[in-house]
Parts: C-alpha cells; sequence; structure tokens
C-alpha cells in the first residue's frame, strides 16, 4: 500500500512536469481499452445487421442553431454544455453534443425521406458537452445509437428497447431495468405542463435555482432534477400518466404490453423526462440495478420524436431512437469477468544482423504478411542476443537469423527456439516452409 501510494505521488510529480496535458474531461483511449471499444462497435454491428439497420457518420461540427433549435434553448445541453466556435467568415459552428439532431439533419439534407420506410440507422462515435467531468461522464464521450425514422406504431417503440436491452446483456450486463414513462404530445403536454406549473409555484422557494429558472422556461425539467432538496417536492408531483389523451395513453399501453410479451423487466417511473425538448410519447432508459436496490446512471436512453424532422425543415415524420454510453458501459463492463478474444501473437521471429539484412528484412516480412503469418522482429537492433532473448519472451516457436552472410548468399538460418535446432534455407523458400512448419 505504501509502495503504491509512493507511485501515485512520483507520478503526480511527472505530471506538473509536463507542459502539455489532455485537456480537463478528454482522455486518451490507449490500448488497454480499445478492445472493450472495439468489443462494443462489434456487438452493436453484429446486432445491426441482423436488424437491417445500416451505419452513418455525421459531421463532428453542425450549425449551431440546429442544436438549439433542435435540442431546445431552455434544456442544459444548449444553455450550459454546447462547444461554440466562430469561423473566420462569421459563422456558429458546435461541436455535436448529442447524434439524433445531426441524423435527423442528414435524414432531410440526402433525401431519405424519398426512401423505402422505415429507414433505420446506426451509429458510432465521439460527441461533446462542457461538463463537470466525473467518473463515466467526459467533455468528450462517445455513444452508440439507433434511430428508425417513418413508423409510428409503437412496435418499434419495444423494439428499439429490446435491441438495446440485447447490446447490453451481450456485453454480459447483468441485472437490467428498464425505466420507462411517456411524456404524452402537442394535443396533452400543453395541459400537463400548466398543472405542473401550478404545483411548482405555490413552492417555488423550496426549488433549487436551476428549478427555480426551469419553472419559467420548462417546468417539465423539474421531474429531471438531482438536487435532494427538490425530491420531496417532486414526490407530491402530479403525473402525466393521469393527463395522457387517448392517442398516448394507448400508444403507451400497447408499448409495455409489447414489453410484456418479451418479457423485458420494466419499471415505470413518473419522473422520467431526459434532457431534450423534442421527445414525445415513450421515454426510456435502460439502467443496472444495484445490489442494494438504488438505480445506477443510466447505460442507455431514448424514446419517440415525431415532430423533430418536421421542426429542422422535413416533412411530418414519425421516428424512435435510443443511444448508450460508451465509456459508462465500458466502467461497468471492467466490473465483470469479460473474456476477449486471445490476440494473436508471433510465433516466427526475424531476428537480421547487418544492413544489407535490413535491406533483405523488409521486403521478408512483407511477405510473410501477404501469407497472413505473423512475425515479430525489432529492426533497430543489431545484437542477436538481445533480439533472441526477444524471441523468447514473445513465446516465438521459430526465430529466423538472417545475417550479413545469409544476406549475401541468399539464404537464412531457422532455429528451433525449443531445442535449439538450427538448419538453413533458401530465402525464396522460407515463407513456403514456415507455413508448412507451423500447421
Amino acid at each position: 500500500m505504501i509502495r503504491n501510494s509512493r507511485k501515485f505521488v512520483i507520478r503526480r510529480k511527472i505530471m506538473k512536469k509536463l507542459k502539455f496535458q489532455s485537456p480537463t474531461g478528454m482522455h486518451d483511449i490507449l490500448a488497454e481499452d480499445q478492445k472493450y471499444f472495439q468489443k462494443i462497435e462489434a456487438t452493436c454491428k453484429e446486432i445491426a445487421d441482423f436488424y437491417g439497420f445500416q451505419k452513418i457518420e455525421t459531421c463532428m461540427l453542425e450549425e449551431t442553431e440546429l442544436f438549439s433549435k433542435g435540442i431546445g434553448v431552455t434544456t442544459d445541453i444548449v444553455g450550459k454544455q454546447m462547444f461554440t466556435l466562430r469561423t473566420k467568415g462569421g459563422n456558429y459552428l458546435t461541436l455535436r453534443p448529442e447524434f439524433t439532431t445531426s441524423i435527423v439533419r442528414a435524414y432531410i439534407e440526402h433525401g431519405m425521406q424519398n426512401l423505402p420506410q422505415p429507414v433505420k440507422l446506426w451509429y458510432f462515435g465521439p460527441c461533446f458537452r462542457y461538463e463537470h467531468p466525473q467518473a463515466g461522464r467526459f467533455r468528450q464521450f462517445w455513444q452508440f445509437g439507433f434511430e428508425v425514422f417513418g413508423e409510428e406504431n409503437s412496435v418499434l417503440d419495444a423494439q428499439i428497447i429490446q435491441i438495446f436491452y440485447n447490446i447490453l446483456r451481450e456485453l454480459k450486463l447483468k441485472n437490467l431495468i428498464v425505466q420507462i414513462n411517456s411524456i404524452g404530445d402537442s394535443q396533452c403536454r400543453p395541459y400537463y405542463k400548466k398543472l405542473l406549473t401550478s404545483y411548482f409555484r405555490s413552492r417555488e422557494l423550496a426549488l433549487c435555482l436551476d428549478c427555480r429558472r426551469r419553472l419559467r422556461e420548462n417546468p417539465l425539467r423539474i421531474l429531471d432534477c438531482k438536487e435532494e432538496k427538490c425530491q420531496p417536492i417532486k414526490a407530491q408531483v402530479p403525473q402525466i400518466l393521469d393527463h395522457l389523451c387517448e392517442n398516448c395513453h394507448q400508444h403507451f399501453k400497447e408499448v409495455l404490453e409489447f414489453l410484456d410479451e418479451l418479457e423485458l423487466p420494466y419499471h415505470l417511473n413518473p419522473y422520467l423526462v431526459r434532457g431534450l425538448d423534442y421527445y414525445t410519447k415513450t421515454v426510456f432508459e435502460i439502467v443496472e440495478d444495484s445490489p442494494e436496490g438504488k438505480a445506477q446512471d443510466s447505460l442507455a436512453g431514448g424514446g419517440r420524436y415525431d415532430t423533430l424532422v418536421k421542426l429542422l425543415g422535413g416533412r411530418e415524420t414519425p421516428a424512435v431512437g435510443c443511444s448508450g454510453g460508451v465509456e459508462r458501459i465500458i466502467q461497468l463492463m471492467k466490473t465483470k469477468a469479460i473474456r476477449f478474444p486471445k490476440e494473436r501473437v508471433a510465433e516466427v521471429f526475424l531476428a537480421q544482423l547487418g544492413d544489407l539484412a535490413k535491406r533483405k528484412s523488409l521486403k521478408l516480412i512483407e511477405d510473410f504478411r501477404e501469407a497472413k503469418i505473423l512475425v515479430g522482429e525489432s529492426l533497430g537492433r543489431d545484437s542477436l542476443r538481445a533480439q533472441l532473448k526477444m524471441a523468447n519472451r514473445i513465446g516465438a516457436k521459430y526465430a529466423l537469423i538472417l545475417g550479413q552472410k545469409e544476406a549475401l548468399e541468399e539464404s537464412i538460418i531457422i532455429r528451433n527456439m525449443k531445442t535449439g535446432k538450427q538448419d538453413i534455407v533458401k530465402l525464396e523458400k522460407i515463407v513456403k516452409e514456415l507455413a508448412k512448419r507451423l500447421k
């Protein structure tokens, strides 16, 4: 324990001396984490292929107005968290804080409304939000998501939930539960907002400062507040499920019936509203329950957004989708016994001595690559002893020794690392010889 503390202090001192470090809230994805990113993306692709989703990659920078109009001016994302810059031409561009709005823009711009509907798209990439960095939450973070355009049937809501539940289960996450709610639409939500405003106005002094602002801008946002002082007030709030119009009530009833049929565990959460203004009707999050029974941070979340395409200039198009937080999922995966495919190890190591041998080694390595034989090497070294030591360390079965003499004679030495036996083979035949021995 003392040794670990000492290492930490030394590391801190080294870090203080560095002139350049990653910006606050940004992080490098090092080799040890790459396998997690690759596992998540591969799982998404496999499921996307099965369900008929096609991959899309949108611009990282978009016009700022796209997000302020699509996500909502009064949301925390637009009001506090966007990275915005002014170009030399005087335009304002923003690093995407989420994918859905960008994908809707692409859907309209590229005429996807004229394709056979529904259009199914999926994505995997980084987003950017200026918020307080904490465990599993960064200012540059990665998301994956699935979006369906052109279908209003409630069965699509259930299928999107099922897809994300399947992805998380494939990643060996357990004790998953779907938190679900309906926030109505333009028919029933205005009346519910009036009820909320009336309820919270009489209790305004007991609310946190952010919720007092939300009360003026959008009282629905108060339901999403995590401040402790607001929780007792939220507990007595009128519930939107009691005030849905007939259409929204029927839609939500059907979604729950589909989830029952799929035997997916869910919990009705009347306080769930999500943090973006474009949602209509169904909203949901998937969380992993803790042993103590307290729900953890959302691993994935989404819902229906039937008005967003029209709001951004397209035709009226129903849509539903969901996104997952990659870093948060990885954080949880690291607490599980996740198995990864074994990495290929080099069974052959090429040791070389001298300039002529180095030149011939470059071509030889390419010959092995084309034959799909993995070869270890250390071209920068000239010591045979050091290179054979490295061959031992990586567990190579054979070492190939190419010295000045062998290079002139167009030959090479094969050394069996287990027995020490050596054979001389013509350079032009070495690839076939190794392929035969490795079989």
